[in-house]
């Protein structure tokens, strides 16, 4: 049961070319940096992972994380509520020259379809996005007077998240607004990689204060001083 790594390039060694990646954080607020970098450090090396499908709030800023991914061309898809934001240049150059594609979702969507994975309902209905374009090719059905469309349940291969203390079980706790998207897309995901700032003794973290039970969990890596994504971009950082 102890699914401690040594390392954060262990820890991405296994993602394969064509994966399907959800990334936890909303903006920088629980984003795992480290583990984004590693991907990036393996993919510089080897040339893999490649083509990915990322999921995330949205498209990266900057030249760090996911960003600094796109700019490597290791994504085929963004799957995402917000591909446009003040430091979003590295999606819009890729987007606007084909390199890349969107597949765009109302944020209250994406979470609900990540938490719907994890639950075990493959589809639900919802009155987000009715009459647009979102909603094109999907069913339709009216409940109680009012049109709702059907959307389906948003898997992935891997999920890479960051929380704030983790045990050797795979139990975690996360710091603040970090806890976002994490615990959605720990449940989602087929293999659920964690960086934590603070790696204590199995018992170390109390029962009740458990919020991403160890089930979900399949590795867990210490970075003892994770990087800010807002520092790194405002101070510059190209990854």
């Amino acid at each position: 049961m102890d699914k401690r790594i040594a390392s954060t390039a262990e820890a991405v060694a296994g993602i394969p070319d064509g994966a399907t990646v959800m990334i936890g954080g909303f903006g920088g607020s629980g984003a795992p940096i480290e583990l984004i970098h590693a991907m990036i450090d393996r993919y510089r090396a080897t040339g893999s992972p490649a083509r990915l499908t990322v999921i995330n709030n949205n498209a990266g800023n900057g030249g760090i994380g996911i960003a600094a991914m796109i700019k490597a061309g290791m994504i085929a898809k963004m799957i995402c509520s917000f591909p446009r934001s003040s430091n979003a240049e590295a999606f819009n150059t890729a987007y606007l020259a084909g390199e890349i594609a969107l597949e765009l979702v109302p944020q209250g969507t994406l979470a609900e379809r990540i938490r719907a994975a994890g639950a075990g309902i493959p589809a639900f209905y919802t009155p987000t996005s009715y009459g647009t374009e979102l909603a094109e090719g999907k069913p339709v059905a009216e409940f109680d007077g009012t049109s709702y469309v059907q959307e389906r349940w948003l898997k992935a291969d891997f999920a890479l998240v960051k929380g704030e203390l983790g045990d050797p079980m795979g139990n975690l706790t996360y710091r603040l607004a970090g806890r976002n998207f994490n615990p959605l897309m720990c449940m989602a995901a087929a293999t659920t990689i964690a960086q934590v700032r603070q790696l204590v003794e199995t018992g170390g973290i109390e029962p009740e204060s458990v919020i991403t039970p160890s089930i979900f969990v399949d590795a867990v890596v210490e970075v003892p001083a994770p990087q800010q994504e807002e520092q790194l971009v405002r101070d510059g950082v190209e990854y």
